[in-house]
């Protein structure tokens, strides 16, 4: 168990925690210990006091029941790696973040045009999430259930899986995953590169503030992750252990002269 939890710390912290998150949200209401109600997205719900704001979020964490439990938190967290390790298009975290708000927001508004209502889906997510992976991949081959394609083909594979396996109504669902991740890719990249323009999805400001907060005292060490303490600073550290001060007793001590032992 031990090295299990092990491998676990060890991998990127955002793929890990989503999908760890996915898949226990989806265990525990599949199992009938909490009602899907809880996660599941009501836009009338935000406007309720206190505003359920969670929902933006829980909305994107069901998984479909059966063998995607297992399967929908296993391709949203290699997507994710695959996006948060070594991504040119996403050197910081919170660019990474960033782009899951732009994603999920535009899996929603798609929703509304498509299906008719606001809502998040997984697996529109996980769609725009391949998409995202493979388009630096052309002219590289990928395996998908032991099948060689193009790598860029891989999402649209999915979606004929998907199809297959669960409907045809699927299409319309996991079709916003596509044009979402394409509207991005046009805003973030394309615009700028080939249209002379300006990025129209800049990573914010106040982001790196949010994600700094919680990341900035995790070290990764080879030997798993070290913390940094929050008391004294190094500075302050430094200049207590050096110097006339140093030493374990108080300086007022220091002023007696040598000390002499009992019966000497």
């Amino acid at each position: 168990m031990a090295e299990i939890m092990d491998a676990f710390w060890q991998q990127p912290p955002v793929a890990r925690t989503l999908a760890a998150g996915v898949f226990t949200i989806s265990v525990l209401c599949y199992s009938g210990i909490v009602p899907f109600g809880w996660f599941h997205f009501e836009p009338q719900l935000l406007l309720r006091m206190p505003p359920q704001i969670w929902r933006l979020v829980t909305g994107f964490m069901m998984t479909s029941p059966k063998l995607s439990i297992v399967m929908d938190p296993y391709f949203l967290f290699s997507y994710l790696k695959q996006i948060e390790v070594g991504n040119p298009r996403f050197p910081r975290r919170e660019d990474m973040i960033w782009y899951l708000v732009c994603i999920a927001s535009f899996i929603m508004i798609f929703n509304r045009f498509i299906l008719g209502q606001f809502g998040g889906s997984l697996q529109a997510l996980i769609i725009a999430l391949a998409y995202t992976c493979t388009q630096d991949q052309r002219g590289i081959k990928a395996n998908f259930f032991f099948i060689t394609i193009p790598a860029q083909l891989v999402p649209y594979a999915m979606i004929l899986a998907d199809t297959i396996m669960v409907g045809p109504f699927m299409v319309l669902l996991l079709v916003s995953g596509i044009l979402a991740a394409h509207l991005y890719d046009f805003l973030a990249r394309l615009w700028p590169e080939f249209g002379r323009g300006f990025s129209l999805l800049k990573t914010p400001a106040f982001m790196s503030r949010l994600v700094d907060a919680p990341f900035q005292r995790v070290q990764q060490r080879g030997y798993g992750q070290a913390y940094q303490g929050t008391g004294r600073t190094a500075g302050a550290a430094a200049s207590g252990s050096s110097g006339s001060g140093s030493g374990p007793l108080p300086d007022a001590w220091r002023t007696r002269g040598k000390g002499q032992r009992l019966g000497d």
